[in-house]
């Protein structure tokens, strides 16, 4: 008996690890994940915060002061992750449309989670049901059956849009290191943050002459351009869904959109994305600026990348429009 007391007593003592990684877990639903998908899609206060903690941190721009070294990160961390979600989270994880080695997938997982637009097949699953609903009823982020707000940015702010719907990647649930940057998609924007805190302070220290600190390569390399890369991704989900040219006659309300696509790297079109989402190529002729492509076909000569998917033939028929069919 008196075993059994001590025991109970040292557990009591001892901090309850599993109640604390689930807590960090953001794939951990008490009530289940099928549960929680299928609530009501409305938005919710809390999870608001994230998002305005973001940009009180950018505008403390303001308060940090400006300098061009800590401009050239911001803008180097903006396109370089840039590239990495639309590359990686959208090109590769979500329609698969050229393949890689299993380093180089999670190398670049890693820079698109750096994004906090969180973990990689999260931003896979949804954006495949995206597809599947697009424009209609049940599209998680349409702005022709939601509105704006709720297109850009809102729809992330509901429970029922929280967990992962694992039955939509099953081709990418074989790799544990991807379900694990999926689960604590938390922690590479954290560290992130750290490091450019912590950068900062050494330059400060030893390379005066840059003229920037650690807060200031905070706010400007985390904080501004974490806000400035979440808003253009966001642009493609509402913007070419209102603004822009139509090429092919899709079901849906998916534009072309060339200011869209220079800041997204050839996101903006759309409407020829949306009528062949396998091709690697979102940008069809030469003048519709596609740097993620270039970029890709440039690390496909170097051996990173192979089996680029390209443009169907059928997508360069002579027809204004070509009427959506199995291409969807």
């Amino acid at each position: 008996m008196a075993n059994k007391l001590y025991t109970r007593e040292l557990n009591r003592e001892k901090p309850d690890l599993s109640g604390i990684w689930r807590w960090l877990d953001s794939d951990y639903f008490v009530d289940g994940s099928a549960q929680v998908r299928a609530l009501p899609k409305v938005s919710r206060a809390s999870r608001w915060l994230p998002f305005l903690f973001l940009h009180i941190g950018a505008l403390g721009a303001l308060l940090v002061g400006f300098s061009p070294f800590a401009l050239l990160v911001a803008v180097i961390l903006y396109w370089t992750r840039m590239f990495a979600v639309t590359a990686f989270y959208h090109r590769y994880f979500a329609h698969r449309s050229y393949k890689t080695s299993r380093v180089a997938q999670f190398i670049f997982a890693v820079m698109a989670s750096s994004s906090a637009q969180r973990g990689p097949l999260w931003w896979a699953a949804h954006h495949r049901n995206h597809h599947r609903l697009s424009d209609k009823v049940g599209d998680l982020h349409s702005p022709t059956v939601s509105g704006f707000i709720w297109s850009h940015i809102a729809w992330i702010t509901a429970d029922a849009n929280m967990p992962t719907d694992y039955d939509s990647i099953a081709d990418l649930t074989k790799f544990p290191e991807l379900v694990l940057l999926n689960r604590f998609d938390w922690i590479v924007p954290t560290l992130l943050g750290v490091s450019l805190l912590l950068s900062g302070f050494i330059l400060e220290q030893y390379f005066p002459q840059l003229h920037t600190n650690s807060l200031q390569l905070l706010v400007w390399g985390f904080f501004v351009s974490t806000v400035l890369l979440f808003h253009g991704t966001a642009t493609i989900n509402s913007l070419t869904h209102m603004f822009g040219s139509e090429r092919y006659d899709t079901d849906d309300h998916s534009k072309n959109n060339f200011a869209l696509a220079l800041i997204t790297l050839g996101e903006g079109w759309h409407n020829n994305h949306h009528r062949f989402p396998g091709a690697v190529r979102q940008g069809f002729y030469w003048w519709e600026i596609d740097v993620t492509y270039y970029l890709l076909k440039l690390m496909e000569k170097v051996g990173i990348v192979w089996d680029l998917r390209p443009v169907p033939e059928e997508a360069y028929g002579t027809a204004v429009k070509i009427a959506s069919g199995a291409g969807r």
